[in-house]
């Protein structure tokens, strides 16, 4: 076959990723603590950039200040705050930038003695292995003893299990072995007790000898039959301890009293704060759309460079002219993207509002079933970008505070005919069909189906499966109480 080379013309189109659009991108997704970080730094590297200082004007009292009238959508509506240009005026564009601003004049000041303090926001608690040691001071160990006592706190996880084989630490701290249990056992004793077990079984135990009135019965029920106790087959546990099924249910009723992962009680989770980026208040009885542009600085172009760059207009050969034409470039797009930004959380959640009045009338259980393509349409804008807006962005609603992504939700139960609803109502209306059944007669997940299919909801059986899984619900099998 032979080959032959030819020359033709192809048109094509590609998207280049300017540092400008991706600096773009990047600050659709940041939250707005980070935006006002990111914000913060430019500030330092850009000298172009500065913060404009609060307008008096805008608290200015009027003539109508005495009227009182009932808000409406209208009051929370703003002008724009940048008009749309491309064309770049060196002349013109400076004095341009001093009227207008990132932020909203109304929104710029504010009361610093509202917000919470630092001392509120950052904290630093006691570790678990800290708080463990702390009480080990207090008994008498040799060297040795303290060595191995280290390393067994040192490999508590948070929940309060010893990640490694403890014949590794006996092998390690080189001791007697049955002084190695001993000093584990002390240990264990710490509050919260239970720390240092290998295993459910043993950490229940600790907990169980330490109890005000010991029970040699619920030290048998936790050592022999802990998988008996899970699948409530209290018969079989009477009938190999000799003991009535009634003694046996009351015994373990003692293990609600215990803490199954005793390191939560004080390795909690560090607190993160947020901050929303929507407020929805209802206004003249419709729910309306705030943008929070609390904390987020106003920027202007400084005076200096105005200067330089008017003297400069006719030297662009001048390095410093064109550092100051870089920089002012810079800034020029990083208030446009800010603006942008603002701007497109603005309209993805007015048309979620739109689209969800009924939640914010009724309550979670009247969301509709919504994805990112029907925002996306209805704003005019790709799916991505609508992905990007709603990440790690919280609105504070009269219902509480609920994060973007939380009003997305797939329709479920609508095939053959049946009834769309979004994921969560039937995470809800499942939830509430086992909270009410009979605990002597659990429901299976075919039964729940059906109780489903009643209310027109056409749902499979895994799917009821997989919403049981994620609230927590044992099956049938192990709820059901065997006599």
């Amino acid at each position: 076959m032979a080959i032959k080379i030819s020359q033709g013309l192809k048109q094509s189109q590609n998207l280049a990723m300017t540092p400008q659009l991706q600096q773009a991108i990047k600050l659709l997704t940041l939250t707005h603590l980070e935006m006002t970080n990111v914000i913060a730094e430019e500030m330092v590297e850009n000298p172009m950039l500065e913060e404009a200082g609060v307008d008096t004007d805008v608290d200015s009292p009027t003539e109508n200040d005495g009227e009182v009238r009932e808000a409406t959508s209208d009051d929370f509506s703003e002008a724009p705050l940048m008009k749309d240009k491309d064309d770049f005026d060196w002349d013109s564009y400076a004095d341009s930038f001093n009227s207008n601003s990132s932020t909203s004049p109304n929104m710029a000041g504010g009361d610093s003695d509202e917000m919470p303090s630092y001392e509120n926001i950052v904290s630093k608690g006691m570790t678990l292995a800290e708080h463990l040691e702390w009480q080990l001071k207090m008994e008498t160990l040799s060297d040795d003893q303290w060595k191995l006592a280290q390393l067994i706190i040192g490999n508590i996880n948070d929940d309060g299990y010893l990640d490694v084989n403890f014949e590794e630490l006996i092998a390690e701290s080189g001791i007697d072995r049955d002084e190695a249990f001993d000093i584990l056992e002390i240990v264990q004793r710490l509050d919260p007790v239970g720390c240092g077990a290998s295993n459910l079984q043993e950490c229940l135990l600790a907990q169980a000898r330490i109890a005000e009135e010991r029970s040699p019965l619920l030290e048998k029920l936790i050592r022999d039959h802990l998988e008996d106790l899970q699948s409530k087959n209290f018969d079989k546990i009477s009938k190999a301890l000799s003991v009535s099924i009634d003694q046996v249910k009351q015994t373990s009723l003692l293990l609600q009293n215990f803490h199954p992962k005793p390191g939560r009680l004080v390795a909690t989770p560090d607190t993160h704060y947020i901050l929303p980026d929507i407020y929805v208040v209802e206004a003249g009885g419709e729910f309306v759309v705030q943008v929070n542009d609390e904390g987020i600085p106003r920027l202007k172009i400084s005076k200096l460079y105005q200067e330089m760059i008017k003297k400069g207009a006719g030297h662009k050969t001048d390095e410093a002219s064109e550092f100051v034409k870089d920089k002012l470039r810079a800034a020029e797009w990083l208030i446009k993207s800010i603006q942008n930004r603002q701007k497109t959380i603005e309209k993805v959640s007015k048309a979620i509002v739109a689209k969800q009045q009924e939640f914010f009338k009724k309550g979670p259980k009247h969301l509709k079933p919504m994805v990112l393509k029907d925002v996306a349409n209805e704003i005019g804008m790709h799916e991505s970008t609508v992905s990007r807006v709603t990440t790690n962005k919280y609105m504070h609603t009269p219902l509480g505070t609920f994060e973007l992504k939380y009003f997305f939700n797939t329709g479920i139960g609508g095939k053959d005919g049946g009834v769309d609803i979004a994921s969560e109502v039937l995470k809800l209306k499942i939830k509430a069909i086992f909270d009410g059944e009979n605990p002597t007669k659990p429901l299976s997940d075919q039964k729940v189906v059906e109780i489903l299919a009643r209310e027109n909801l056409t749902v499979a059986r895994r799917t009821v499966t997989k919403y049981r899984e994620m609230l927590g619900v044992a099956p049938s099998s192990k709820r059901k109480e065997k006599n």
